[in-house]
């Protein structure tokens, strides 16, 4: 019989409790958990981290965060990156840690987006200069992507200068600054205008240390007004002003210059603590008036172009920078001044004849009227104007005493107030005619010499007074209309439309009333005066005179009493056969008015 060996002590209580790490103590399998857990990183859902590329198929690709299990991304995610490749890392944003499937969720899409900001703010926080890339144009500036966000370039802050083309700068890249963020509408803006603005201070304070009156630049035209063009001189914008472009006269800079011309100009002044720079551009060139021909002197004749007309009158351009005044006196022989734009307008090109040179003040008279004869001087003027001839012409002017009457260019009469109506008492011309009618007239005098003419319009026609002489006798009778009052006098219209004049106390009726104005009455010549051409009248003396004449048994008679035989009699135009040519005269003219 064989000897039996003896084997070890061994726990079969152990060994019959088969479940899986049952075989451990508690303190055992703390131990190892920890071990397990120090073997995974700790990963928060909503955060961005970093994973490795496991694993690569035509629709995801796994990636291991260093959790217990390996995420899976849509592989649509990774377009942007078609060289991915296993062992690549990247990095994902956190959706879930377990879905109901138990599968880790990630995005690199999110996780694109949140980084993206996160960038934009720290270049905001720090003032970085990030690189985008410009996508597209649209109203008002341009839209750059940044990190996959779209950012809003206006085009003020494209460039220093103003920019009138934006398409240029589509598909290019463009280094900028973030100059804000606007997290509620998802919006950012960006400048390039701030990076060129640091590099030209110290350009510009440079210019602005070296800058000199007399000093000639280079620069650009950046911007063009109605009354210069800005000009950038290398970091600093100075102004020439539209007076001092061209020595010759011109509307608008337009005309000579254009948007991003290269010019040279010269500094005429500075102001280094408002950093205003005045510029010139014709003092680069000599005065035109220094190279003035010599054979231009008083008397010369000169061509030219009207470059602005005044009120007192059109100045001429006959070389760019020399121009003559012409005054509106020397435009025509008429002494009657009128608007200069009667005469001429901008643009005309007219010839002149100089009156006034002073080359050192560099000024010019010149006249347009010295190019025709004088009309006074005329031999033919003594006896186309004599004493006593008749003309027609153009009233230019009314004045107190008269009106002047233009008979032809250069040839002006006057005719007195009191020389335009016989009948009529004319106070001012006015009441009488108006500017710019036709008026016939008669010579009355002419003084060749000291360029007179008298006139007379009233002399075309034989003087009525001379036969009203024999019409209103004092004492004859007229029935008349009461056309005015004042403090002393009534004025009164007689037949044939002359005036007459009655004193107030004359206007009392028989029935001791007063007549009033508008009332026409028989009234009693008590004076007339051919010389002053005067009638005076009454009312009373007609009524009074019969009174006298009445018998005193006759005042209750209802019938009218005879007329005495004292009583004067009543003169008409009709029974004087003196008058009867005047009557018919002076009824046809109405007829032709």
């Amino acid at each position: 019989m064989s000897k039996t060996q003896t084997l070890p002590d061994f726990d079969w209580d152990k060994a019959d409790n088969r479940g899986f790490g049952s075989g451990y103590s508690a303190a055992e399998r703390d131990r190892l958990a920890e071990l397990y857990d120090n073997t995974l990183a700790q990963v928060n859902e909503k955060e961005v981290v970093t994973g490795t590329v496991v694993g690569i198929t035509d629709r995801e690709v796994i990636l291991n965060i260093g959790f217990k299990s390996d995420g899976l991304v849509p592989a649509s995610e990774f377009r942007d990156l078609p060289d991915l490749k296993i062992g690549d890392e990247v990095e994902v944003y956190v959706e879930n840690q377990e879905d109901p499937n138990g599968q880790l969720v990630l995005s690199r899409k999110k996780a694109k987006v949140i980084t993206a900001w996160q960038k934009i703010q720290r270049a905001l926080d720090e003032d970085l200069v990030i690189e985008g890339f410009v996508k597209r144009r649209t109203k008002g500036g341009l839209i750059v992507d940044i990190y996959s966000i779209e950012a809003f370039l206006p085009g003020s802050q494209i460039d220093v200068k103003p920019i009138r083309d934006f398409d240029v700068f589509v598909g290019k890249k463009m280094e900028v600054k973030v100059v804000k963020i606007n997290y509620a509408n998802d919006n950012v803006v960006v400048s390039h205008k701030v990076l060129i603005e640091k590099d030209l201070e110290a350009q510009r304070q440079q210019i602005l240390n070296n800058l000199q009156k007399g000093q000639v630049l280079e620069g650009v035209i950046k911007n063009m007004t109605n009354f210069g063009v800005f000009i950038d001189l290398g970091g600093v914008d100075g102004l020439l002003h539209i007076t001092d472009i061209s020595w010759g006269r011109i509307s608008h800079p337009s005309e000579l210059l254009h948007l991003d011309q290269k010019v040279n100009v010269v500094v005429l002044d500075f102001d280094e603590d408002k950093k205003r720079i005045s510029l010139g551009m014709k003092q680069l060139q000599a005065h035109p008036w220094d190279s003035l021909e010599g054979d231009i002197q008083v008397g010369s004749k000169v061509k030219g172009r009207i470059v602005n007309v005044a009120d007192y009158g059109a100045f001429l351009e006959i070389m760019p920078g020399v121009e003559g005044l012409i005054h509106v006196s020397e435009m025509s022989w008429s002494q009657h001044l009128r608007n200069p734009q009667d005469f001429l307008k901008v643009g005309d090109e007219v010839e002149a004849v100089v009156l006034t040179l002073d080359r050192n003040d560099r000024k010019m008279s010149l006249g347009i009227k010295q190019l025709t004869a004088d009309p006074w001087s005329r031999a033919e003027l003594v006896g186309k104007y004599a004493v006593g001839t008749k003309h027609k012409g153009i009233v230019r002017n009314l004045t107190n005493f008269g009106l002047f009457l233009e008979l032809e260019e250069g040839i002006d009469g006057l005719v007195h107030v009191s020389d335009l109506s016989w009948t009529k008492k004319i106070k001012h011309p006015s009441d009488f005619i108006k500017v710019g009618d036709e008026l016939e007239v008669i010579v009355l005098e002419l003084d060749v010499e000291n360029r007179r003419l008298a006139l007379g319009h009233k002399q075309l026609e034989e003087n009525p007074w001379d036969t009203f002489e024999s019409v209103f006798v004092p004492g004859s009778v007229h029935r008349c209309t009461i056309l005015a009052k004042n403090d002393k006098l009534a004025t009164l219209e007689l037949p044939y439309g002359i005036e007459g004049f009655a004193a107030l106390k004359s206007l009392q009726k028989e029935d001791s009333s007063w007549a009033e104005v508008g009332e026409t009455l028989e009234f009693k010549v008590t004076e007339f005066s051919k010389e002053e051409k005067r009638i005076m009248l009454s009312h009373t003396k007609t009524w009074q005179e019969k009174g006298e004449d009445r018998k005193p048994e006759k005042k209750a008679a209802t019938a009218k009493a005879p007329t005495s035989s004292k009583e004067p009699e009543r003169a008409t135009l009709g029974d004087l056969d003196a008058l009867a040519a005047l009557k018919e005269q002076m009824e046809g003219r109405a007829k032709g008015e």
